[in-house]
């Protein structure tokens, strides 16, 4: 333990290091504990033929205020030196073209809608009476449902389905739009396409997403004081007279007061299973349902270029294809994006990058074969965020173990701002929680 360290953070992806970050700039040196050698969890670098790649494509929006400002905290300057920002733009070619001019909201997004290529007047009208729908009720839905549910029951055409609700529904919650959450899809509305005008801007990483954030948050918690211990497998947490100790990788660590456990959700049953307080929590964590997200990236020669850093795909198996050449990335590298479960699962990887390269060719004219392809599967990317879902909360029937990460119970989905706005949150308790220790009475001497 380091020698000032008084809090355990286990796991390393963008919840955990976030906490890290809030911890080390309240002046709390922690030690974070990571069973990979990479940082960054299911947002993380992966290495593809030399090349640092991600092991899914991932974009932000202007929404994530939490994420932004520890980018910021972490390497001042960075969200306008590692993304790319671009008013909100959804094309889709041959079917849909939407950008939002560069007016206040609403009116940004009425704009939007109404100049919109690809969408008749009565689909851009149902649009605008749901937002307003929406903004009538505050956001609120009197009863959760799925997203096809809430469509239907605001009649909103399926053209207008098939090229905008549909998805931004799957790229959001990562569920198919007849098991989504409907609650859940509005607040993404809420914040996105109906909060202030920047706040629905596209966010493109220029760099890998162990560069955007946990490399640097790394460095930040390192330089106060904290430890960073990668390939250190965490296998057991143990209550102790001080707090709690952590053992794994043949080693034992502590006594901590608190620990944040930030790990996937799927590996945080076999961790607590010691604790029998926290039965219901391992029950409640265990019945998840997951959803994967498929990347196929595709290297072509350096010409090859898609019509836009980030396009839409309506048919076949690619949802959303980015051109990394014109993100900052090697020129003629593709990656094809398929968010939530579907047949493309059953292909091999082979066929599944043949298909997707197909489909790049109507887009690309005269393309070559890709120079090499490669398909990256996380099958437990996220959880199902289906209607009316509870969700684990941060703070756990024990004093001071908390948790972190994309599942905690939040407005949002599985998002990387959900991730690092747990940490934050876990981190304010931890902060909290050590500020009224520290103006408890000291025992005497004579006691």
């Amino acid at each position: 333990m380091s020698a000032n360290a008084r809090v355990a953070v286990i796991g390393a992806g963008y919840a955990g290091m976030a906490a890290a970050v809030e911890l080390a700039a309240a002046g709390i040196p922690a030690d974070v504990f990571e069973a990979s050698r990479v940082l960054g969890g299911r947002a993380r670098a992966v290495e593809l033929d030399g090349l640092a790649v991600d092991n899914g494509q991932h974009i932000l929006v202007g929404a994530y205020r939490q994420t932004l400002r520890l980018i910021d905290l972490v390497q001042p300057g960075g969200c306008n030196d590692l993304l790319l920002r671009l008013p909100l733009t959804l094309l889709t070619p041959g079917r849909l073209s939407l950008r939002a001019p560069r007016l206040p909201a609403p009116l940004h997004l009425a704009a939007a809608l109404l100049f919109a290529r690809g969408l008749a007047m009565a689909d851009k009208l149902a649009a605008i009476r749901l937002m307003r729908n929406l903004k009538r009720s505050r956001y609120r839905l009197g009863s959760d449902c799925s997203v096809a549910g809430l469509l239907d029951s605001f009649d909103q055409p399926p053209q207008l389905c098939r090229l905008l609700w549909e998805p931004l529904c799957v790229s959001a919650l990562n569920t198919p739009v007849d098991a989504a959450s409907a609650q859940v899809f509005v607040n993404v509305l809420r914040d996105s396409l109906g909060g202030p005008r920047a706040a629905s801007d596209l966010l493109l990483p220029r760099v890998d997403l162990g560069a955007l954030f946990p490399d640097a948050a790394e460095r930040f918690v390192l330089a106060r004081g904290g430890r960073v211990l990668r390939a250190t497998a965490v296998k057991r947490i143990a209550p102790d007279a001080n707090g709690y100790s952590l053992a794994g990788s043949g080693q034992k660590f502590g006594p901590y007061r608190q620990a944040i456990v930030a790990v996937a959700p799927q590996h945080l049953p076999a961790l607590i299973a010691p604790l029998p307080e926290l039965g219901e929590l391992r029950q409640r964590v265990g019945a998840l349902s997951w959803e994967p997200i498929v990347t196929c990236y595709l290297a072509y020669p350096a010409n090859a270029r898609l019509a836009a850093p980030m396009l839409g795909h309506a048919e076949g198996s690619s949802q959303w294809l980015f051109d990394r050449g014109q993100l900052g990335g090697p020129a003629g590298l593709f990656a094809a994006v398929i968010s939530a479960h579907g047949r493309h699962l059953g292909l091999p990887n082979d066929e599944l990058a043949a298909r997707i390269h197909a489909e790049i060719s109507t887009l690309v004219p005269a393309l070559p074969a890709p120079l090499w392809s490669r398909v990256i599967v996380e099958k437990r990317a996220t959880f199902a965020c289906t209607p009316g879902l509870v969700r684990p909360q941060t703070v756990t029937p024990l004093p001071g173990l908390l948790l972190a990460g994309d599942y905690i119970a939040s407005d949002y989905p599985a998002t990387i701002e959900s991730a690092v706005t747990s940490g934050v949150n876990a981190a304010s308790a931890v902060i909290a929680s050590e500020a009224r220790q520290s103006r408890l009475p000291r025992p005497s001497a004579s006691q």
